[in-house]
């Protein structure tokens, strides 16, 4: 079928303006305003984050560690936290949770954090920015970033893992976190 030419043009434009619309109607990632329950803390997710809260030894005594999560964009989207009743321990667990996580992807030594302040957060609780390199389990390889803080006795991690890590959602879901908010 042969459509003149303004007739064509139309058409065209409507397919552009349909396809941007549906675009639009189905980001990627859809960012929304998330406040963990015990977690005083703010953050935005790019997906509705779920998850379960467990016991776990973390720095040498059991702690109720909930993690939320949620995959989008080919990213895993993670925020955990605990409250370790004790100021002595935040220190330590900050440094299990991050060793742990190390550990974990089969990264390796942890490396030296880069500083990175959270609105709201201690400042210089053994936390900070970590990037990490690793392995899935069927050795295919893995990208995280890494977030560590403390704000009193509750202590966070959260963290962007995938096969690739855009750097935009990570400054947006990092830049994201009020500690206090």
């Amino acid at each position: 079928m042969h459509l003149p030419t303004p007739l064509r043009a139309c058409v065209a434009g409507a397919c552009i303006l349909a396809g941007l619309w549906l675009a639009g109607c189905s980001p990627s990632l859809n960012w929304r305003d998330v406040r963990p329950e015990g977690a005083d803390l703010l953050a935005l997710f790019p997906c509705k984050p779920s998850g379960p809260t467990r016991s776990v030894p973390l720095a040498g005594a059991p702690a109720k560690l909930t993690v939320l999560a949620c995959e989008a964009d080919g990213m895993t989207f993670g925020l955990s936290h605990a409250d370790v009743a004790d100021p002595a321990r935040v220190g330590p667990a900050l440094q299990a949770l991050a060793a742990g996580t190390a550990a974990n992807l089969g990264a390796g030594s942890l490396p030296p954090p880069q500083p990175l302040e959270v609105p709201g957060a201690a400042a210089g609780a053994s936390g900070g920015r970590y990037e990490l390199a690793g392995r899935q389990p069927d050795g295919q390889p893995l990208k995280a970033q890494m977030l560590l803080f403390s704000r009193g006795t509750l202590v966070y991690q959260a963290t962007v893992l995938g096969n690739r890590v855009a750097p935009d959602a990570v400054e947006t879901f990092f830049g994201s976190l009020k500690a206090g908010g």
